[in-house]
């Protein structure tokens, strides 16, 4: 073959791998910009681990996760990071967690809606005691914590589609800080501890409060409405961006501090309950899917 045939060749073969090059980075740059594209998404426990009542993921200090009604409701599952599976606790009878969150000192608080009470649950003993009862509490729903262990609790009436909000200082106390609400649900703080986060379910709306030093709340105004599909768990990233689990829709929906939809991360199912952060890189998110009655870990690239 003469020079210049080997040289025709040689450019006939880079112009065939530029092309397919700019049609790789076409399809990722595709990709990149679907707001609702499926990431990665896997099974960690197999589908019919839990009940109908899977929810409240949450992640220890040791990378454990916890997630209640496993296998039965009233059982707190906990799946270490090399793969084990245990029912870590069950209940006392009548109780029903819906949350799971951890104090200063690594015990683990769960809000109980069957049982109308705040549980607490030493890590060590595996002992359950009561935290917080208060004759008013509907089911208290979900729970957020701050760094001086205060506690913010959702509280629907799902009969009528009303809800309350509540306070819980370190020692049990509760206080009242909203009721005639719509179906209180997820509740989340800011990272600064600043904002308070609440979404009512069926109303499809989401709270903002800023939160004063000694606890309360003022400023309340909406922060976004979804036109469909139900609102659950929520979430915040180190940015502040609120992560808000929409079930019936199958999706984490990411709203920026200012209220703009910033994408949609689609699950393996369709009734997500709640999710956590994996760990602190914040790379992915353990997701509760009631419909599929599981955990998955699905990756959050967009960071």
């Amino acid at each position: 073959m003469s020079t210049k045939g080997r040289h025709l060749i040689k450019y006939r073969f880079f112009i065939k791998m530029k092309k397919t090059f700019y049609l790789l980075t076409l399809a990722v740059l595709a990709v990149s910009c679907n707001s609702s594209r499926v990431v990665t998404a896997k099974d960690i426990t197999p589908p019919g681990s839990f009940t109908q009542n899977c929810e409240g993921p949450a992640v220890d200090r040791q990378g454990n996760l916890f997630v209640v009604n496993y296998q039965k409701d009233g059982a707190v599952g906990r799946f270490g990071p090399g793969g084990s599976a245990e029912v870590f606790v069950t209940l006392p009878e009548g109780s029903t967690a819906n949350a799971i969150r951890f104090d200063s000192k690594g015990d683990l608080l769960l809000a109980d809606f069957s049982g109308h009470n705040i549980l607490r649950i030493n890590p060590e003993t595996r002992k359950v005691t009561v935290h917080c009862h208060d004759a008013r509490f509907n089911q208290p729903n979900d729970i957020c914590i701050t760094s001086k262990d205060v506690l913010y609790a959702s509280d629907p009436k799902w009969a009528d589609g009303t809800g309350q909000l509540w306070r819980i200082s370190p020692d049990g106390k509760a206080t009242l800080l909203e009721s005639n609400m719509g179906t209180t649900n997820g509740i989340e703080l800011s990272p600064d501890e600043k904002i308070l986060y609440v979404n009512e379910s069926i109303q499809q709306n989401v709270w903002a409060y800023d939160v004063a030093p000694d606890g309360s709340l003022g400023n309340k105004r909406l922060l976004i409405h979804f036109d469909k599909d139900g609102l659950d768990g929520m979430k915040c990233d180190r940015q502040g961006n609120l992560y808000i689990a929409r079930w019936g829709r199958g999706t984490v929906a990411v709203v920026s501090p200012k209220g703009q939809l910033l994408r949609e991360i689609k699950t393996g199912g369709k009734q997500v309950s709640n999710l956590t952060f994996c760990d602190a890189s914040q790379k992915s998110i353990f997701v509760t899917l009631q419909d599929r009655k599981c955990v998955q870990r699905v990756m959050n690239y967009e960071l």
